[in-house]
């Protein structure tokens, strides 16, 4: 019996280590993936901060929470299992999905531009789209949906751009690494998210520090820091979102093109920054990708201005149409069971 038990245990401690050693490369790889998304990212955090922009401080926290949460929802609920089906019996489909991803994340940047630059027009077109309520309640709603459609579009980026880094294994493995990556993504995001808008509030606190010995002047140099400097770093990071929407949507799209073998715009994007960076060394990561960033921003907007027209005079129409079809519907067959 004390052999027989030896065994068991020597079987239990390989079991122990091998189950260490797959977390250990679960892990591994997770950290790789996630690293490899970092770029959707950084897109992703810069993003949000302007839905809540015009909200009381008192809302700015449950509106993040709100968000968040969907983010979750978005990538453990939706796209997690989508992403795991579509490899496994669709793998064609994932592209054009992501693609028409990328259209709506151009779309919904350049029509921010437009509200800016045609502020008039701008709103004849989201009138034509739907009439929108003022009311606070409903405009945080309106806000949250469209923060978390957003997200949507930019998770799905994260996870096809994960499970492509994950190496060909079985499907919980796989699993397993989407979910952490994006656990670990969305705390990181809108925890940053938090700190970036919650930062004038705790500038005000340090503010108001009363001690009189240095570090009390310090502190209170850093409140009053934050809470001059906090605002134009807000629109700033506004900026940098819609840009980001425009860049990244337009990325999307040149890859996807590419990936139907039409690479001409790829290539020259990819030509045009690998001569920066070589006519200008010094700079030339910075360079490269302030160059090819730029090209696919030019994409996007391209594709935006495309997309706005068409989302006014065919999409909404069309829309509008099968909402209309819906009670009838519901009326037919209410007749029916009579």
């Amino acid at each position: 019996m004390s052999i027989g038990l030896i065994a068991l245990l020597d079987d239990i401690a390989a079991l122990a280590k091998v189950a260490a050693a797959s977390l250990d490369d679960i892990a591994g790889q997770a950290a790789k993936a996630g690293a490899k998304a970092a770029g959707v990212v950084i897109d992703d955090a810069a993003v949000t901060p302007r839905y809540v922009t015009g909200f009381s401080a008192a809302r700015e926290l449950p509106i993040i929470g709100k968000i968040a949460l969907g983010s979750l929802k978005n990538k453990l609920l939706i796209l997690l299992p989508a992403a795991l089906i579509l490899s496994l019996v669709a793998p064609q489909a994932i592209t054009p999905l992501l693609m028409i991803g990328g259209l709506y994340l151009c779309y919904e940047g350049v029509e921010k531009v437009y509200g800016l630059v045609l502020p008039h027009a701008a709103h004849a077109h989201e009138s034509a789209l739907e009439a929108t309520s003022l009311d606070a309640k409903s405009l945080e709603d309106e806000k949250v949906a469209g923060a978390i459609k957003t997200d949507f579009i930019l998770s799905a980026e994260i996870m096809a751009i994960t499970l492509a880094a994950v190496p060909s294994g079985s499907m919980f493995t796989q699993a397993v690494i989407l979910a952490v990556v994006g656990l670990g993504i969305t705390v990181l995001v809108y925890g940053g998210v938090a700190l970036i808008v919650k930062a004038d509030d705790l500038g005000l606190m340090l503010a108001r520090v009363q001690a009189a010995s240095p570090m009390g002047a310090f502190l209170r140099s850093i409140g009053k820091g934050l809470v001059t400097g906090m605002p134009y770093f807000l629109k700033v990071l506004g900026i940098v979102g819609t840009a980001a929407m425009i860049w990244v949507g337009g990325g999307i799209i040149v890859h996807g093109l590419e990936a139907y073998g039409i690479g001409g715009l790829a290539h020259l994007i990819h030509d045009a920054g690998e001569a920066t960076a070589h006519a200008i060394p010094v700079l030339a990561s910075v360079l490269r990708w302030i160059v090819e960033a730029t090209g696919a921003g030019i994409v996007g907007i391209v594709a935006g201005l495309i997309a706005i027209p068409v989302a006014g005079y065919a999409v909404s129409p069309l829309w509008r149409y099968l909402k209309s079809l819906l009670p009838r519907r519901k009326e037919a067959l209410a007749n029916e069971k009579k």
